[in-house]
């Protein structure tokens, strides 16, 4: 018995279709998991600051993040570190804050050696700071 999945395809040509649609959605998910993280509506707003705010409210920590070990040797630097800020900024936003300290800014990086030789690529970017509600400017 034929799962329900395959029922929709026609025998041979659904065969062949699906057969090459799988590969073809992997790729475009592959090439998208290597563009910078979109910045959501509103979070445009939000500033990162380097020196603790005065006046406002604190909301909590949060950290933004773009990479991992699969995808980040194919990510350009800029696109992961921009990526890991407008991750923070969405965060941020969605907590109701407008500003944040940043505290810390790390890049990770993932190795290879063989032979006597070996390289390293920045795979993974990662922003730590603490959110806050201030007053408007």
């Amino acid at each position: 018995m034929r799962p329900i999945f395959y029922s929709s395809f026609p025998s041979q040509k659904g065969e062949s279709m699906r057969k090459r649609c799988v590969p073809a959605m992997i790729g475009f998910g592959f090439f998208a998991a290597c563009a910078a993280i979109d910045l959501q509506s509103g979070a445009q707003q939000v500033r990162i600051v380097t020196n603790e705010p005065q006046g406002c409210e604190y909301l909590g920590e949060i950290t933004g993040s773009q990479g991992d070990f699969l995808t980040g040797g194919f990510t350009s630097n800029a696109n992961l570190e921009t990526g890991a800020r407008n991750d923070m900024k969405n965060k941020a936003n969605k907590m109701g804050a407008n500003t944040v300290q940043m505290l810390t800014n790390r890049a990770g990086q993932t190795g290879t050696l063989g032979q006597g030789s070996g390289s390293m690529e920045q795979t993974n970017v990662t922003y730590t700071g603490v959110a806050y509600k201030c007053p408007p400017r």
